[in-house]
């Protein structure tokens, strides 16, 4: 008679769609209570309106009037109203106010970015245990910025989801994937994402997990179809033959233009930006690399990325905010490795500090930002 089957580790409705649905009731906490767009945002913002309200009047798009500093490509856009598109259809149907649009689409992006997160997280699971993916999870949730920006209509959201995507393909051993989702998100969404792109493909070959022969023609056949893509949709849009991130990579990095807008001394990611977006994770990722040896692999390039992307005296979270799952992944080793060992001598100190640490941000940091938001919110509507 066969045996039957244990169950899976970890199992139970927390561990699957559970999960998801804990990020993603934290992350439509943070749109609702601050549904409003920043300045960098406004481009992506008036281009969903403009799609979702005025449709083939291209005429009438805000963009050709208030066209920004360097041209933005409306492929995100498109890909956000298509989606929010039924939804809002009904809003309108019912007269509802435009600002109820505006949470849809903010609310559908979030979406979007937590889908590729979970794909993500699923890998984690298959590779590092139940342990690591609930540490994952927890350590995503205790953030503030990582799920504050999945509903933020930037390039760089656009460019996370497929950063996501390309870690889970890593993790999963399709590695052409990886490098084909990495080149989507550098020459349709975001250029800089070629920093990281160099040094995970240099990792693959030379791990050889992949040929040069291999990379060279997966490289080029994805480069070409996605200019090819962008070219083709962004030059109809903005009415003349255009290839935004290229005008963005020249505004940026050619002209160093973007350190008008402030500069931040070399060192800030590592001192600044990381540990305040990062928090109790920070100092765990960095230990996760000595405690489990199979993470090194993947943490080096993606660390090498923020090396790299130091260089560039315009400095904003938001450029790096990809490389934060990965970190997290390596802090979850740790803590997954102090939570076994929280029994012997020595580890169970380390892992009642790691315990006192996440209260600490639970009950203190997220309840205090609580407090804010909702007098913020309570301000605002009696204001209205």
């Amino acid at each position: 008679m066969p045996r039957p089957k244990p169950a899976a580790a970890g199992g139970g409705w927390l561990s699957g769609w559970g999960w998801d649905l804990m990020l993603g009731s934290i992350a439509a906490f943070y749109a609702v209570m601050a549904p409003y767009t920043k300045v960098e945002e406004s481009f992506n913002v008036q281009a969903i309106h403009d799609i979702l309200y005025h449709t083939y009047h291209i005429e009438k798009y805000d963009h050709l009037e208030f066209p920004g500093v360097v041209p933005r490509t409306f492929i995100g856009a498109f890909v956000i109203s298509i989606l929010s598109s039924p939804t809002v259809f009904v809003l309108r149907l019912l007269r509802v106010p435009k600002f109820y649009s505006l949470l849809t689409v903010r609310l559908t992006l979030s979406c979007v970015t937590l889908m590729s997160l979970r794909l993500l997280r699923v890998q984690v699971k298959k590779k590092f245990g139940h342990q690591a993916e609930a540490f994952f999870v927890v350590l995503t949730a205790i953030q503030f910025h990582l799920l504050f920006y999945s509903s933020r209509p930037l390039p760089n959201i656009f460019a996370l989801a497929l950063v996501n995507l390309a870690y889970s393909f890593w993790f999963k051993g399709s590695y052409l994937c990886t490098l084909r989702a990495l080149i989507v998100a550098a020459v349709v969404f975001r250029c800089d994402m070629i920093l990281l792109l160099g040094p995970i493909g240099l990792a693959l070959l030379l791990s050889r997990s992949v040929s040069l022969l291999e990379a060279i023609k997966c490289c080029i056949s994805t480069t070409l179809v996605c200019i090819g893509f962008t070219v083709l949709i962004d030059s109809i849009m903005w009415r003349r033959i255009l290839w935004p991130e290229f005008q963005v990579l020249w505004f940026n990095s050619v002209l160093n233009r973007s350190s008008e807008w402030g500069t931040h001394s070399i060192h800030w990611y590592f001192t600044s930006a990381l540990p305040r977006s990062m928090i109790v994770a920070y100092p765990l990722c960095m230990v996760g690399a000595l405690l489990d040896r199979r993470i090194v692999p993947y943490m080096f390039p993606v660390f090498l990325f923020v090396v790299l992307y130091s260089k560039l005296p315009h400095k904003e979270l938001r450029f790096i905010i990809g490389s934060i799952p990965m970190f997290n992944v390596s802090a979850s080793l740790t803590a997954s490795r102090l939570y076994n060992n929280r029994k012997k001598a020595g580890w169970n100190l380390l892992f009642i500090l790691m315990l006192g640490a996440f209260l600490v941000r639970i009950f203190y940091c997220d309840f205090h930002g609580i407090l804010q938001q909702l007098s913020w919110w309570l301000c605002f509507k009696g204001s209205t």
